[in-house]
């Protein structure tokens, strides 16, 4: 009976190693692949950069109406891939959400479309202290 017990928690203690060094290994490739494809800006570098730049929250509506980056239009992530038609690719793409995590796999679906200059908001929309804007109702 005990060495039953015993073998069970092995298995769960390699799966649980496993899931773990996936996660990590996902992280990993998505750190690498968002360095590859865009580059992180830190507050002051993306809005000296974006009136030159088409400025995409990625937010859902209801966040982005609750308040947005001056400027900024939204595009939420779930619909990216289909509204895609509307952004230039021969101009910077400037893109945030709450963190950048929804940043990091738009980017790397833009560039799949061709987009070069493709930037992130690194401490995302949460820490943003420039100007902003709510809807009115």
């Amino acid at each position: 009976m005990v060495l039953g017990a015993v073998n069970a928690m092995t298995y769960v203690n390699i799966v649980l190693i496993v899931l773990i060094a996936a996660y990590f290994i996902y992280v990993f490739y998505s750190y690498i692949r968002r360095r590859q494809v865009s580059t992180m800006l830190d507050e002051e570098e993306f809005t000296k950069g974006m009136r030159k730049a088409q400025v995409i929250d990625l937010r859902e509506k209801k966040e982005f109406d609750a308040g947005h980056i001056l400027g900024a239009r939204n595009i939420p992530f779930n619909s990216l891939k289909v509204r895609m038609n509307e952004l230039r690719t021969d101009m910077p793409v400037y893109v945030y959400d709450q963190t950048h995590t929804l940043s990091t796999r738009a980017v790397a679906m833009l560039a799949k479309k061709g987009f070069k200059e493709l930037f992130i908001l690194k401490p995302g929309y949460a820490r943003w202290e420039g100007k902003t804007k709510k809807a009115k109702y």
